[in-house]
Formats: C-alpha cells, sequence, structure tokens
C-alpha cells in the first residue's frame, strides 16, 4: 500500500494531494492548498510551512513524496526562497521515512497529457477525466499538485520518467 503526497511548493500558495493506492485502486484521501501571508515574515511562512506538511504527514501515515523539480526564471531570490520549503520537505523525507520523487515541469505535463509543453489548463482538463467527481481546484497549485501526485504513483510504470 502506497500512500503519496504530492506537493507544489510556494512561498504564499503551496498546493496538495494525498492518495492511497491499494492494488490497482486509487483513493484521493485529501487535496487543497496551504496559503500563507506575504505580511508573515518568512522565518513564520517556513515554520507555517513545515507544521501543515508535518501533520499531513502524520495524519495520512504518508510514505512517498512527490516534487516538482523548480526552474531558474527571472527572480534569483524566490527560487533562492523556494530552496528553503523543498529542504523542509527534504527534512520531513529523511525524519519520517518518506521516498521521495522529483519530476520536471515538462516530465509532469507529459506523464499527464502526453504533451511535455501542455498549458496549464490542459493539465487541468486531463486530470479532471483521471479523476472522475473531482471538481475543479481554485488554484492552478492544487491541480499542479494532483499532476505531481500522480507522476509519483506511476513512477516505474513508464519510460519516460
Amino acid at each position: 500500500m502506497s500512500i503519496i503526497l504530492g506537493i507544489d511548493p510556494g512561498l504564499g500558495v503551496s498546493g496538495f494531494a494525498i492518495a492511497e493506492k491499494k492494488n490497482n485502486s486509487l483513493m484521493l484521501l485529501d487535496y487543497g492548498y496551504l496559503q500563507m501571508s506575504y505580511k508573515n515574515n518568512l522565518e513564520f511562512r517556513v515554520n507555517e510551512f513545515y507544521d501543515f506538511f508535518k501533520s499531513k504527514i502524520i495524519k495520512y501515515k504518508v510514505n512517498k513524496l512527490s516534487l516538482e523539480t523548480p526552474f531558474l526564471g527571472k527572480n534569483v531570490q524566490s527560487f533562492l526562497k523556494l530552496g528553503y520549503l523543498r529542504g523542509i520537505l527534504y527534512l520531513l523525507s529523511s525524519k519520517y521515512d518518506l521516498e521521495i520523487f522529483e519530476f520536471t515541469p515538462r516530465q509532469v505535463k507529459l506523464s499527464v497529457t502526453g504533451y511535455g509543453a501542455a498549458s496549464k489548463e490542459q493539465v487541468a482538463r486531463t486530470i479532471l477525466m483521471l479523476l472522475p467527481g473531482l471538481e475543479k481546484p481554485k488554484k492552478d497549485d492544487v491541480t499542479d499538485a494532483l499532476a505531481i501526485m500522480l507522476c509519483g504513483l506511476w513512477k516505474g510504470k513508464n519510460s519516460y520518467l
């Protein structure tokens, strides 16, 4: 049995999705986002991020963690600060003995839609088809986390991962 947590980390909004895979069935246990205020200092937000995901790992007995690797955009400071959150996830992974998977944005899109340059809308439509009954999430971060979680579940089953 696998219980996987997919996370799209962000300093303002972090999307997450938790699912259980038993035999060949998938049950979505929880999904949503952590909203952190930019009014709070970085130390507060890093601690809030740690506490939030630690509680999810404990509550659902998560044993796998799936992340998307960041890419360096125009803002080096944001990229660096995102590294703090990734460090927290590596710490939690070590502390709770989680198997960790990382995927590039292209790998996530390719895995979910079959096209590595898919738009966020294409990813969202595919997620809704793959998870029937799911309402369209209010934030793209949640859709991204659902896609990242699915990549972690499928790891090793698709040759392009």
